[in-house]
């Protein structure tokens, strides 16, 4: 279909970043730049779904005078869309890898590291993600911005979910980096912590991420449903937040944290 062979670059931006960097990391069976690598990805991939067209009258078509347009030229869906994901993949690329350098490594790839073949397919599971979880902007991007609908009443209730799950787990994520700060300065003996966004949720910063991807999903929905699309496009933008709920609750968030013995376990 003509609408999905546009999200090529996409799919090739993600899938080969991430490949590039296992062809790296992988060798040297270093985790640490993991998280890093997915934040790098999201933000390739959103940059090349946005400029491909640009790209290629430039540098393939050679078309004279061809140039990369502002980014006040698009609409204001996707100004939004994409200075949302791009600030949140910096926001979490940036406090992940921190938190990996500073304890040495990602005790998560404590065994499949050392295993070539299921390490590459974590490379490629997250190539996946990058391009799933981000597939709402993606989709959007692939429309000209002459043909994006104006901004409704819906489109603002999404942007302040958006921004308020935002704010909600930058505020947990500073809460629990503080509380570990103070507990490895011997200032407390908690176990857990249940103070601030913590006393009102077990993983406050989880509520906040599907929140933030629901928000990215509900702000799409405007072109997504425009007749520009399959009738289906927006339905399937909706395995992003679903995507996000899934592996947090069921795979690499709460999972892990749950299992751990009683006494060291901790909240993500």
């Amino acid at each position: 279909m003509p609408f999905f062979s546009k999200l090529v670059p996409s799919v090739v931006s993600a899938f080969g970043l991430q490949t590039a960097l296992a062809l790296i990391f992988v060798p040297q069976a270093n985790e640490k730049f993991y998280d890093l690598g997915g934040s790098i990805g999201f933000i390739s991939t959103t940059l090349v779904s946005l400029y491909y067209p640009h790209l290629k009258l430039k540098y393939w078509d050679r078309v004279p005078n061809a140039i990369l347009p502002p980014i006040t030229s698009f609409a204001p869906r996707q100004i939004l869309l994409n200075a949302a994901i791009l600030a949140w993949s910096t926001r979490l690329g940036s406090f992940l890898f921190s938190r990996a350098m500073k304890a040495g490594g990602d005790s998560r790839f404590d065994e499949v590291k050392h295993k070539p073949a299921v390490f590459t397919g974590f490379w490629m599971a997250q190539a996946t993600w990058v391009m799933l979880v981000g597939l709402p902007v993606y989709m959007v991007n692939t429309l000209p911005p002459a043909n994006h609908p104006g901004l409704e009443r819906l489109d603002y209730v999404s942007l302040a979910l958006l921004a308020g799950s935002w704010l909600f787990e930058i505020v947990a994520d500073h809460q629990k980096s503080s509380w570990r700060h103070r507990r490895d300065n011997k200032e407390h003996d908690e176990k857990f912590i249940t103070r601030g966004l913590w006393g009102i949720s077990r993983h406050p910063n989880y509520v906040g991420e599907v929140g933030v991807w629901t928000g990215m999903w509900l702000l799409s929905g405007g072109s997504l449903r425009s007749s520009f699309f399959p009738k289906a496009a927006w339905l399937i933008a909706g395995a992003s937040p679903l995507l996000t709920w899934f592996l947090l609750t069921r795979v690499s968030g709460v999972p892990p944290l749950e299992v751990r013995p009683v006494g060291t376990r901790k909240q993500g």
